[in-house]
């Protein structure tokens, strides 16, 4: 659906150009949830708005729903954006028109006939729930019903792809989700493809089904979010995931297996990391290891969650026992799809 192929970016500055996109390459599926995220500054906002071509890339190709449209003449390029809806942070409403006529604006444009507009814009208001609120003003309505507003304004050609450039970042938690949860409904209900830019892992976690991490202008790691939250193999995305599931153990657990260390140093151990996802978060794991290899385990920290409609968790266990029985039991974790992390016990 969407593919942007050695897409480099760049503006005028002094002494030299800034480089906010270098050899990027993505592909995003018909009818998925992409996101994108990164740090303030990373290159989020400038890839979005290379897919509709609001950014013309320095170099590189974009090719949306089968057309290439660097390749495109002006007016043609004008239709083709036509397919490409877009929702903006701030929401990007007319004050002086009303709930129904923001929405209407595009298909004016377009010129399409009043009646056939109305038709769609009730259809739109129906559908993110602001059939009441239709003669109201932006100003007379909360952020979450403005980006309701965009949400349907961005639908009302019938685009193919939408493109969300931080769209819930001005909201409060409980708001996100709510709109988080209706992109998930259209994206579900319409087929519509999803391309999401957000600094917040929370966001991916809630609705992406892909995920693409960009820093300095370069896409660092992508795959599937189950996928990404649990082998996380760049630090950008290992400290993303840190803000909702922390890596780094509490200073009360180390404490702790230091105490463990003090008081047994002849047997120390040694602390594993666990991460698991799917299949492998129902199954009596740690229960067999300790049966099969004799170990002594104590889990001293961990957290499970749902992503994608995935159990995932993470376990910080100490572990001790003869060494052999040890590596046996890393292999058998690993081979049942556990992701595991040796770490020494005196250097925690």
């Amino acid at each position: 659906m969407i593919q942007l192929k050695d897409i480099s970016l760049s503006y005028p500055g002094h002494p030299a150009p800034v480089q906010a996109l270098q050899g990027v390459n993505l592909q995003v599926r018909a009818g998925e949830v992409f996101g994108v995220i990164g740090r303030s500054g990373a290159g989020k906002s400038s890839l979005i708005r290379v897919i509709n071509l609001l950014n013309r890339p320095s170099q590189g190709q974009v090719r949306v729903a089968g057309a290439e449209l660097t390749a495109l003449s002006a007016s043609t390029l004008r239709a083709a954006r036509h397919q490409i809806g877009m929702i903006f942070q701030h929401f990007n409403l007319l004050s002086s028109r009303t709930v129904f006529d923001n929405v209407a604006l595009p298909l004016e444009l377009s010129g399409v006939r009043p009646a056939l507009i109305r038709t769609r814009v009730d259809e739109l208001l129906d559908l993110v729930g602001l059939s009441a609120l239709r003669e109201r003003y932006p100003a007379q309505i909360s952020g979450g019903q403005k980006q309701r507003v965009g949400i349907a304004r961005a639908l009302a050609s019938k685009p193919k792809v939408l493109l969300s450039d931080e769209a819930t970042s001005a909201l409060d938690p409980e708001t996100t989700r709510s709109i988080l949860g209706l992109l998930r409904q259209i994206n579900r209900d319409f087929g519509l493809t999803i391309v999401l830019i957000t600094h917040q892992m929370q966001v991916i976690k809630q609705v992406a089904d892909r995920v693409a991490v960009i820093d300095a202008g370069r896409i660092v790691e992508q795959g599937a979010v189950i996928d990404v939250f649990t082998r996380p193999q760049h630090a950008t995305t290992r400290s993303l995931i840190d803000e909702i599931l922390p890596q780094e153990l509490p200073a009360s657990v180390i404490a702790r297996i230091r105490a463990l260390m003090a008081a047994e140093p002849q047997r120390s151990g040694q602390l594993l990391r666990l991460a698991f996802a799917g299949d492998g978060s129902g199954q009596p794991l740690l229960s067999d290891v300790i049966r099969r290899f004799g170990l002594d385990l104590n889990i001293l920290h961990g957290q499970i969650d749902d992503i994608q409609g995935q159990t995932f968790g993470s376990l910080a266990v100490h572990v001790r026992g003869a060494s052999a029985q040890l590596v046996q039991a890393v292999a058998h974790l690993r081979s049942a799809g556990v992701v595991v992390q040796e770490e020494e016990i005196a250097h925690v």
